[in-house]
């Protein structure tokens, strides 16, 4: 593994290959997430991850803006493959970022690879949505937002129980308030918001890949079937959750190679 630090987040690299894959978490996950894929991928490719600033636990509690976010994924990919695009391989917040990224430098990236979130904000996607689904996640990510404003072991605790609650993958003494600001600044608009955020269009050879076993979906059948129909794309449905590079790791990392 080679290691170096770009802004005072360390980003490891891993792996022999032409070709780079980077890959972005989600909430409440830090780079080991995807170990598995990182074993199954080495021995072709060279896979670059780092977690999102603030995630680590120790780190200075601040929220960062999607410029920001954007400043630093910009500047970690062009460090680690600064002749050719990569491929970016997605979780979560992950998904939000990267596909913000795609679209803001294209040159960059050469594919994209999801994992169970598509189009989580469109108007397409809360159509389809119930009021119980609605109500599900609302609670969860105001919860989380209200975690961070609270900060200290009371913010803590709180991120803990929703991550016990929500079957998060993550172990306990990870989790932290400070990994909480992505929905504190997508409910309040604080630090510019995410509303500048652009829509995936999958114009890029895509992989999405979502897990059937949950109580709600972050993607809308509209957006679902568009990505699907565009030449060189594939939709996977795997029988899991939200983890499925975990939950369904063997069949994940055949999809994914």
């Amino acid at each position: 593994m080679r290691q170096s630090t770009i802004d005072d987040v360390e980003v490891m690299l891993e792996g022999e290959g032409e070709h780079t894959i980077v890959m972005l978490h989600g909430w409440p996950d830090h780079y080991r997430l995807w170990d598995g894929q990182v074993a199954a991928l080495r021995g072709q490719y060279r896979c670059a991850r780092f977690t999102l600033p603030g995630f680590e636990r120790g780190q200075p509690r601040r929220a960062y803006s999607l410029d920001q976010t954007m400043a630093l994924i910009k500047r970690i990919v062009e460090h680690v493959s600064p002749e050719r695009p990569v491929t970016l391989l997605l979780h979560d917040w992950g998904c939000m970022f990267g596909y913000h990224f795609q679209l803001c430098h294209p040159a960059l990236v050469a594919r994209v690879i999801a994992c169970d979130v598509g189009d989580a904000v469109s108007p397409e996607c809360q159509a389809a949505q119930s009021v119980r689904a609605k109500a599900m996640i609302m609670g969860y990510q105001l919860w989380l937002a209200l975690a961070w404003r609270v900060g200290g072991a009371l913010g803590d605790h709180m991120s803990r129980f929703m991550a016990r609650r929500l079957k998060a993958a993550a172990a306990p003494e990870t989790i932290h308030s400070g990994m909480n600001y992505p929905y504190y600044i997508a409910w309040t608009g604080a630090h510019g918001g995410y509303r500048d955020m652009l829509p995936f269009a999958a114009d890029c050879p895509t992989l999405f890949i979502y897990g059937t076993r949950k109580p709600f979906m972050f993607h809308s059948p509209q957006w679902l079937a568009r990505v699907a129909a565009r030449p060189g794309n594939q939709v996977l449905a795997l029988p899991g959750d939200h983890w499925l590079m975990l939950r369904q790791a063997p069949a994940f990392n055949r999809a994914v190679l």
